[in-house]
């Protein structure tokens, strides 16, 4: 019997010198029913040379160029052209551990639809991998262990974008890639989410994130700060947000003044608190910054908690169980 068909979707541009180990590392999977359907985003370079001369000599892999521009484009072009009944991702920069495919593919049939299989992932750079990049492949991993992404979702994405797979239906109910909203794989992530997608716990390596200065999540306008700010509220005010609560926002520094002024701009009514004595009593875009302690003497909160220091925000879950508030019902950490 003829094991399932695996669909790989790989954008591509200006990637020529990282392709090779790329595409060599899909070749090399213990799984060997699949096919890649690989979209040459308007490279400039010899990439699409690269890619065209494996082509020629595999007619699993299918190559073609963007009818649009950027990646989602680039994922809605390679999803509409692909005939698997399993999907995943793949950077044009990474390696695949050679039994990527065979695990996350296994887990799904194990578990059936409605499910995510996950792995773990792990980076790498000819320059070294700096601390924040080790710091998140930690936090991630130790999530992916478990199978409690989801968990601390409105902080990063949970999910890494070239170290998923999904039933074919279950992306498709979850209209992927559609609109365009970046960062594309954290707007998936909490689709995922939204429709109640279970990730499968894994504790095996299977997936090698290659960090580089000129890569794509580091220089693209996209992949902003803001848009990441943008974003998490966008979908926690879709599926978390309680209306009959009193919204408020803690914290006043970049993240919290730009999430005060959506909500403002929403009408959404919100309170506003910090810790920070020069700004206690001050307005900032109209609305007064309170204490901290005022969450004390608001019934019905929920809280976003915008404040990035991890001993603050160890502080702040402290005081938050003494009022005897719970995580999401009550309190989302956006940072």
């Amino acid at each position: 019997m003829q094991k399932p068909l695996i669909s790989i979707l790989t954008p591509f541009k200006n990637t020529e010198i990282y392709l090779g180990d790329c595409i060599n590392s899909i070749l090399n999977q213990t799984h060997t029913n699949w096919e890649l359907i690989i979209v040459d985003d308007g490279s400039s370079d010899n990439s699409y040379d690269v890619v065209n001369a494996f082509a020629e000599k595999d007619s699993r892999i299918i190559l073609v160029k963007n009818t649009g521009s950027g990646i989602i484009d680039a994922l809605q072009l390679a999803f509409g052209k692909s005939k698997g009944d399993f999907i995943t991702r793949m950077d044009s920069d990474d390696i695949m551990l050679p039994n990527k495919l065979e695990v996350l593919l296994n887990n799904l049939i194990t578990h059936g639809e409605k499910h995510v299989a996950v792995g773990l992932v792990e980076y790498f750079s000819e320059t070294g991998v700096g601390e924040g990049y080790k710091s998140y492949e930690t936090w991630l991993n130790n999530l992916t262990k478990t199978g409690n992404n989801y968990s601390e979702i409105y902080k990063e994405c949970v999910i890494p974008s070239p170290c998923w797979m999904l039933h074919r239906n279950d992306l498709i109910a979850c209209d992927a890639f559609n609109p365009h909203l970046y960062p594309e794989d954290y707007d998936l992530t909490f689709r995922f989410y939204k429709h109640n997608y279970k990730c499968i716990p894994c504790d095996v390596v299977l997936h090698k994130w290659r960090d580089y200065s000129t890569r794509t999540s580091r220089t693209h306008v996209h992949y902003a700060q803001n848009h990441f700010t943008e974003l998490k509220l966008r979908h926690f005010l879709d599926i978390d947000y309680n209306k009959t609560k009193t919204l408020t926002i803690w914290g006043a520094g970049t993240k919290g003044k730009l999430m005060a002024s959506i909500l403002l701009e929403k009408h959404i009514p919100f309170e506003w608190i910090c810790d920070n004595p020069k700004k206690i009593g001050k307005a900032i875009y109209g609305k007064e910054l309170k204490a901290f302690n005022t969450l004390s003497k608001i019934e019905n909160s929920q809280s976003i908690i915008t404040v990035a220091n991890k001993k603050a925000q160890m502080e702040i879950r402290s005081y938050l169980e003494t009022l005897n508030l719970k995580p999401v019902k009550d309190y989302v950490f956006f940072c």
